[in-house]
Parts: C-alpha cells; sequence; structure tokens
C-alpha cells in the first residue's frame, strides 16, 4: 500500500527531532580532552533551515521551537533567545520556499548564510543590550562561519540519505494533495 502524505509528514518529523536528539546528546557528551578548541556548527539550525526550503510542511514551527528551547536549557543559553531567533528566521525562509525553489543552490546557500548572520548579530545585540555576558566575538564569528559553510553538507546528507528533495511546482498525487 502506498504511504499516505499525513504518514510521510509525521515520519520526516520523526526524523528531524530523532536527529535533532542525536546531535544534542552528542554535544553533551565529554568528549574534548582538553581545553580549547573550535566550536562546532549548529546542526539542528541547519537541518531546520534545509527542510523548511525543501519541505515546509515537514518542519512545523513548534516542534522547532520546542527543540530549540529545550537546547537553550541544555546548554546554559539565555532561556528562549536563540530559540525566538530560530523561529523568526524560519518563517521567513519558510515565507520565501515558492521563490527559494527556483533558484540555484548557490543563492539559496547565500540567503541562509545571510539569515545566519542576521540572527547571530540580532542575537549579540540583545545580550549587550541587556548587558548579559556573552562568548567572545571570535569563538561567536567563528561558530557562525562553520555553521554557513556545512550547510550543504547538511543539505546533501537531507538529500542523498534521507530523499528530502525540492517540491517541484505541481507535485500532488492522486487526490490533490501536495507532494
Amino acid at each position: 500500500m502506498a504511504e499516505t502524505i499525513v504518514t510521510r509528514r509525521w515520519r520526516y518529523r520523526a526524523i528531524f527531532a530523532a536527529l535533532a536528539f542525536i546531535v544534542i546528546f552528542a554535544r553533551l557528551l565529554p568528549l574534548d580532552a582538553g581545553p580549547g578548541g573550535l566550536p562546532g556548527p549548529d546542526l539542528v539550525l541547519l537541518l531546520a533551515f534545509a527542510w523548511v526550503l525543501r519541505r515546509p510542511d515537514y518542519v512545523p514551527v513548534v516542534l522547532v521551537a520546542v527543540v530549540m528551547l529545550l537546547m537553550d536549557v541544555l546548554f546554559l543559553r539565555p532561556l528562549g533567545l536563540w530559540a525566538a531567533c530560530t523561529v523568526l528566521a524560519l518563517e521567513f525562509l519558510r515565507s520565501r520556499e515558492a521563490g527559494a525553489r527556483d533558484l540555484p543552490f548557490l543563492f539559496e546557500w547565500v540567503l541562509v548564510g545571510g539569515v545566519i548572520v542576521m540572527m547571530t548579530l540580532g542575537n549579540m545585540l540583545i545580550l549587550a543590550l541587556f548587558a548579559v555576558s556573552q562568548p567572545p566575538l571570535g569563538l561567536l564569528l567563528i561558530q557562525m562561519i562553520m555553521t554557513i559553510l556545512s550547510y550543504p553538507l547538511v543539505v546533501l546528507f537531507s538529500a542523498k540519505g534521507l530523499g528530502l528533495k525540492k517540491m517541484s511546482p505541481g507535485a500532488v498525487d492522486q487526490l490533490g494533495h501536495k507532494l
């Protein structure tokens, strides 16, 4: 029997949640041998962005908000700030999904990179406005750059590993539902 649209949506939502929890678990493991080290990319953010530009119905905003809020709690970030920035950026990209569908990947990458830069600057500005201590600027910039540079790998993993392709403009099933 053919897989229904609802089943496929819930399956990909569960995959997104599972991948997010795997990333969170891996970041919580005490694997660092010594001090220092470069901050890694924000893979959960990249997954959300890559998926919302391919299949916005597979990434509900509530799921992303809950996962990012959990990350704020577990990683001792200001509660809800990065989650709010992520939700705003996710909805911005969701509103641009139809226009970005036909863009070459390089322009999509630049769009996502610009959104990540604006999120980072907005986060830094709000923290500075309320005089909250921040990580060093160099570490924030390195993490931002690592996140932007990792976007193609996340898209490749999503497309090839998970089969998540961009929607074509008229893609519908036999009942007329969006695929």
